[in-house]
C-alpha cells in the first residue's frame, strides 16, 4: 500500500487488507504531507502508511484500528499527529484505546509535530493525561510554568491572554 501521490485512508481501508497483513503501520494525521513533507516522508519510509482526519471523518477511529490490529496483525504502528489540533489528538487517543479494547500491549509509538517543523516522541501516558482535564489542570496549577510554554505554540492562549486583560 505504496502512497506516491495519495495515500489510503483509515476509515476507507478494509481491515484485512492484504498490505497491512504483519505490516510495520503509519497512521498519520491527513494534513501532515502538507504541513511537512519531509517529517511525513522519514515516517512513512518502509511502512503502510494510513491518513486518518477525525474532523473529516466519523470519530469512532479506535474501533476501526482496533479491527485493523486484530484482523491484521500488524508488526508496529506509529501514530504521528500535528501538536495543538484537537482533532487530531483523538487520533493518538484512538490508538491506546484499540489496545485497551483488544486487551494486549501493541508495539507502537507516538509522535506530534510541533508548530509544523519538529518531530516529538510522546509517551502514551502523556495521551492519557490528556484526557482527564482535571489531572491536566492539577499540572498547571502545581507548575504554572508550563503555560508559558503554551504561549509560544498556542496562538488562542495568546489571543485568550489578551481579551482576559
Amino acid at each position: 500500500m505504496e502512497c506516491k501521490n495519495t495515500c489510503p485512508w483509515v476509515w476507507s481501508t478494509w481491515v484485512k487488507a492484504p498490505p497491512l497483513k504483519g505490516a510495520d503501520l503509519l497512521i498519520a494525521s491527513a494534513c501532515l504531507p502538507i504541513v511537512n513533507p519531509e517529517i511525513f516522508e522519514k515516517l512513512a519510509k518502509n511502512k503502510t502508511v494510513l491518513l486518518a482526519c477525525p474532523e473529516r471523518e466519523p470519530p469512532t477511529h479506535y474501533g476501526k484500528i482496533a479491527s485493523i490490529i486484530r484482523s491484521s496483525e500488524p508488526r508496529s504502528i506509529t501514530v504521528v499527529t500535528i501538536d495543538g489540533s484537537p482533532h487530531c489528538f483523538t487520533l493518538q487517543a484512538s490508538v491506546n484505546e484499540a489496545e485497551y479494547i483488544l486487551g494486549r500491549k501493541l508495539n507502537k509509538k507516538h509522535y506530534v509535530v510541533v508548530d509544523s517543523s519538529e518531530l516529538k516522541e510522546i509517551s502514551p501516558d502523556a495521551v492519557r493525561v490528556a484526557r482527564y482535564l482535571h489531572i491536566v489542570d492539577s499540572v498547571i496549577r502545581e507548575n504554572p510554568k508550563v503555560l508559558k510554554e503554551l504561549e509560544r505554540h498556542s496562538m488562542e492562549y495568546k489571543q485568550s491572554k489578551m481579551l482576559s486583560n
